[in-house]
């Protein structure tokens, strides 16, 4: 008997060699395991500091009994209810295990080798992945003032282009572009290109920009039949756990999306947690107001400290602390602070925090203030 004690890498579909993984924020028990501590705070996913909606929670706790049971495949009360929510039909809805999987799913759907697919520099890191793994080529536009040059971007379109992944508000820079800049854009994108417009953090980004500025995609879906929006249930819902997302486009386009998403893809406790979610928008207004008041706690912490940061719609801020980030960022956890290093990004003189309560701002800019005088 051969034992193969050799590699597979010259097995290993080439494209994939050269993927860098999703790295996601330090969850708080591998800090306690590492440093002992006890009063952690964490503001490194973006996640909601409120928890979720209680009637969410109920309605898991009901659900409970059918644990046995495989979850509705097709998540058809769930789109009734998202369908009525975003006045659109449920055909028109696709759900996935984060809305990850489904910006995935766009690229195993229409992108193969040969073909370009465009994103933006800075921009969300599943974007260039999906690209890669498909074995597409993926066409970083350079941003402009941290966020998306939409007029570079329409200028990168070749006949070689299938997709095109934006993101308003952008993560990780919380930057925005506005309704007249999106107008300009998406009139002028060649029919047959899918743009995807990622609007994880919608809820949070109307609460700061002027009634003016400010766009909702799924407006624009009858207008333009080349054209999806992905959002979340992970970030104001506060479902993060549960890796529910959904897309919204025109009803072959999402037809074909469903062709290839896995059977069973969205778990039955994350379905009624989204209705019930849904149905509470009370939690969201309060959360959106909690995220409003702690993103001003930090802001003016970090003027008071001359410490630059790149403006944000959403319930994160990247700090400038040049090149000691790294550094800072380790004495950070040693004083039980956990935020996000974006260094991955090309953004390595920055920090991103997340938005908290206002104890968990106050223990961040506490431990901001201790490790800045002690550097």
């Amino acid at each position: 008997m051969t034992i193969n004690t050799g590699s597979f890498c010259d097995q290993v579909q080439s494209q994939v060699l050269g993927i860098h993984p999703y790295i996601p924020g330090k969850p708080v028990n591998e800090l306690q395991r590492e440093l002992g501590l006890e009063s952690i705070t964490k503001l490194a996913s973006n996640e909601n500091p409120l928890g979720c909606s209680q009637q969410a929670i109920n309605a898991i706790q009901v659900e409970l009994q059918n644990i046995s049971r495989y979850p509705d495949g097709s998540a058809y009360d769930l789109k009734e209810v998202l369908a009525k929510f975003l006045n659109v039909q449920k055909e028109q809805l696709a759900v996935g295990n984060g809305s990850n999987e489904l910006l995935e799913l766009v690229a195993r759907v229409f992108a193969g080798p040969g073909d370009e697919i465009i994103y933006s520099q800075y921009a969300f890191a599943v974007y260039a992945i999906s690209a890669q793994v498909v074995g597409a080529t993926g066409i970083e536009v350079p941003a402009k003032g941290w966020g998306h040059d939409l007029p570079a971007m329409l200028a990168a379109i070749t006949d070689k282009t299938k997709i095109i992944y934006i993101a308003n508000p952008n993560n990780p820079t919380g930057t925005f572009f506005t309704r007249t800049e999106w107008e300009s854009f998406i009139s002028q994108v060649p029919d047959k290109v899918i743009v995807v417009l990622d609007e994880a953090y919608v809820e949070y980004a109307k609460s700061f920009i002027d009634e003016a500025d400010y766009f909702d995609g799924v407006d624009y879906l009858k207008e333009y039949k080349n054209l999806l929006i992905s959002r979340t249930f992970s970030k104001a819902y506060g479902l993060a756990s549960l890796r529910l997302g959904y897309m919204v486009g025109n009803s072959e386009i999402i037809e074909y999306i469903n062709q290839v998403r896995e059977p069973f893809n969205v778990n039955q406790f994350a379905q009624v947690a989204a209705i019930a979610a849904i149905e509470d928008q009370d939690f969201v207004t309060e959360a959106v107001k909690v995220n409003q008041q702690g993103m001003r706690q930090i802001i003016d912490t970090l003027s008071d400290l001359n410490i630059n940061y790149i403006p944000s719609v959403g319930n994160f801020v990247c700090i400038d602390l040049g090149d000691k980030a790294l550094h800072l960022n380790q004495k950070l956890l040693e004083e039980g602070v956990i935020v996000r290093p974006v260094a991955n990004y090309g953004i390595k003189d920055y920090l991103r925090v997340s938005i908290g309560t206002q104890i968990e701002n106050a223990h961040f800019i506490d431990a901001l203030k201790t490790v800045l005088a002690d550097k």
